[in-house]
């Protein structure tokens, strides 16, 4: 998969994931009405340069309004104009062919659990206590699949619990039909993803209109 084609995956599946409306195609690639308090919209730019990010920050006003793109922070940091700012890590974006077998038993102790709901696949671990050790997502949308929200507690990581999320998954997305697996990594979260086979595609980098709240 190319580039457009990632994002085009990445953009589709990450609405479905976060019950969003359907992005709407622009000149610059995509736009997202997320409608969340400190995520008001999200543009998304598969290949951006110094006049459409430039334009963008012009256009947008609204606090809280993001841009995601597909160029590392150094690149992007001279492009952006008073009153925006790159808040995150930088980020990956990583695919994977999906393996419809990569289920294994939960760790000792743990109990999983599994549930689709409005099209996207949640994945629950649970400690011996019943309280949540680890989750994730995945949004199947025809071959590609994004993971999405995959975390794991401070307390009970270094216990497979994040592959073990990350490998039910990717089975139950395979088994849905898809055959690509796509998601947004951060620094703390391509570790796991190497090890598990998904290989760097670009970098991704958000870029944030300040709020009041920031000041």
């Amino acid at each position: 998969m190319d580039t457009s084609a990632i994002t085009q995956a990445w953009v589709a599946g990450w609405t479905v994931s976060r019950g969003t409306p359907s992005a709407v195609t622009e000149p610059w690639g995509y736009r997202i009405d997320v409608g969340l308090p400190r995520h008001v919209v999200r543009h998304v730019l598969p290949a951006p340069d110094a006049a459409s990010v430039g334009a963008l920050c012009a256009r947008l006003t609204a606090p809280y309004s993001w841009l995601k793109v597909m160029a590392g922070p150094e690149e992007v940091e001279p492009w952006i104009t008073e009153g925006w700012t790159v808040p995150d890590d930088p980020g990956f974006m990583m695919v994977k062919p999906l393996d419809p077998g990569a289920r294994p038993a939960p760790p000792e102790g743990y109990a999983r659990t599994t549930e689709v709901q409005d099209g996207v696949v949640r994945v629950r671990i649970l400690a011996p206590d019943g309280t949540l050790a680890a989750r994730g997502q995945i949004a199947p949308t025809g071959s590609t699949a994004v993971a999405d929200q995959i975390e794991t507690d401070p307390a009970h990581r270094r216990r497979g619990l994040g592959a073990n999320v990350m490998r039910t998954l990717e089975a139950a997305a395979a088994q849905a039909g898809a055959t690509t697996g796509v998601l947004a990594a951060t620094i703390d979260g391509r570790a796991l993803y190497d090890s598990l086979g998904w290989r760097h595609r670009g970098p991704l980098t958000g870029i944030v209109r300040t709020g009041p709240d920031d000041d």
